[in-house]
């Protein structure tokens, strides 16, 4: 059996995902064509569940629309599955050739993409976790009972310096509402290293470089400055050697839980019911207009009244 997952986004959805095709897998046999963004093309290109991972490359134009149209047209797919729920997504699904083509129910879908003819799963709780939402598909066609697995494993892409024993604290996100203050994060790496004698490894792309330069500096030697400096295989490789990792709500925290680790989230505007990882811990300080899920804030109290020594106390179990 062939199937199609129409699966674009960000690395966090992309992770949120792989249960389910690793479910289909399994359970049906199934070889796995992925319809994959840049960014997430890396953890796709060698997955085991992963018989072809099609890259789609908007910025390419023209090109974006010909490489789909030669590799998902002309095979005809036993079942196509649109788990982006997006306009695009389901021009997409309308385009590539499947006998069956299945999305999410009317009431969970986006941008108008529950107007294109296809198969509906039944509704459920929007608001339950994603990777729930996603397993949805594996339940409609008949799996269940399955664990939830991942089937990420260490990157072949090793960091050299690293110490050998460290938590990692990855001070980006996409939305600037989830971040956690340059405050926080360098008290938090004195104390770490303070109460149990380990240093940290700053994670996060290059648009953080400023901040962690600036926890860098208050911080000093109790840590490792990696941001803007690593590959997504290289980022896998930081994480998966952590004995910890402090994040705030962004896809490298659901890549430390795919692969297994201590994952200690930090959580404001967003709901960490639907979003939070998936195994692993939560801080959230409960505030009157929270969890609102903005993007942009110009005062994120529920983010900024998150403590350091709060933080820390939370460490414990995972670094006693």
């Amino acid at each position: 059996m062939d199937i199609l997952i129409i699966k674009l986004g960000a690395l966090g959805d992309v992770i949120n995902t792989l249960p389910l095709a690793m479910a289909l897998k399994k359970a049906l046999a199934a070889r796995i064509h992925w319809l994959v963004a840049p960014l997430s093309y890396p953890i796709l290109e060698t997955h085991t569940a992963v018989e072809q991972a099609i890259l789609f490359d908007r910025r390419n134009g023209p090109a974006a629309a010909a490489n789909f149209w030669r590799q998902c047209r002309r095979q005809c797919f036993d079942l196509v599955l649109d788990l982006q729920r997006i306009l695009k997504s389901g021009l997409l699904c309308c385009a590539a050739s499947g006998q069956r083509k299945i999305g999410f129910d009317r009431r969970r879908c986006k941008e108008l993409s529950r107007l294109f003819p296809c198969e509906r799963i039944p509704a459920s709780d929007p608001k339950a976790h994603m990777v729930d939402q996603y397993l949805e598909f594996a339940h409609y066609l008949g799996i269940s009972g399955r664990s939830v697995e991942w089937g990420l494993g260490g990157s072949r892409h090793l960091v050299q310096g690293l110490p050998p024993r460290f938590v990692v604290l990855n001070i980006g996100a996409t939305k600037p509402a989830n971040r956690w203050t340059t405050e926080g994060f360098s008290a938090l790496a004195l104390d770490i290293q303070a109460r149990y004698g380990l240093p940290c490894v700053l994670t996060g792309g290059r648009e953080d470089e400023a901040v962690a330069r600036a926890i860098h500096a208050a911080a000093g030697t109790s840590l490792c400055n990696l941001v803007g400096r690593t590959s997504l295989p290289e980022l896998i490789d930081v994480l998966d050697r952590s004995a910890a990792v402090v994040t705030c709500d962004t896809g490298p925290m659901h890549l430390a839980v795919a692969l297994g680790k201590n994952v200690l989230a930090l959580f404001g505007p967003s709901d960490d019911r639907r979003t939070g990882p998936y195994r692993g811990r939560v801080i959230r300080v409960k505030v009157a207009c929270g969890p609102c899920n903005r993007k942009t804030c110009a005062h994120p109290q529920c983010m900024t009244a998150i403590r350091p020594e709060a933080v820390l106390e939370a460490l414990a179990p995972y670094l006693a």
